[in-house]
């Protein structure tokens, strides 16, 4: 298993990790086989879209914000309820094929890391399986 460690910035945002998932890919000589890549916080989520316009970004994020509003009356005494049921919503973990060392991703597409709770330290669990 590999880990990208890195650090957000805001308590919501969303982070293009395509090119780290590369790096790794590349770093690590996987030929072909399927990666799953893991979010191991309760508060943050992995997800696959659009990357060539950005505002795909934003108009995510204002949605997930009026369907789960961070003031609602919840009853968790963190006041970050809203942040744990974004992350369920939107999962923790996605998988990838990986073929002749290139990730298969749609012509638009992005693995992108959702931060529900932020700032904070975050980690991305990656794990190749030879196939």
């Amino acid at each position: 298993m590999k880990i990208i460690r890195f650090r957000t910035s805001k308590r919501e945002e969303i982070i293009d990790i395509t090119g780290n998932i590369d790096n790794l890919i590349k770093d690590n000589k996987w030929l072909s086989g399927i990666i799953l890549v893991y979010s191991p916080h309760t508060t943050a989520g992995i997800t696959v879209n659009e990357n060539a316009d950005p505002s795909v970004k934003e108009d995510l994020s204002n949605f997930l914000k009026k369907l789960v509003p961070q003031n609602h009356c919840f009853s968790h005494a963190e006041a970050n309820s809203d942040s744990h049921i974004k992350g369920t919503l939107c999962g923790f973990s996605q998988s990838f094929i990986i073929e002749d060392s290139k990730l298969q991703l749609g012509t638009w597409q992005g693995i992108y890391f959702l931060e529900f709770d932020g700032p904070r330290s975050r980690e991305i669990w990656v794990k190749f399986t030879p196939g």
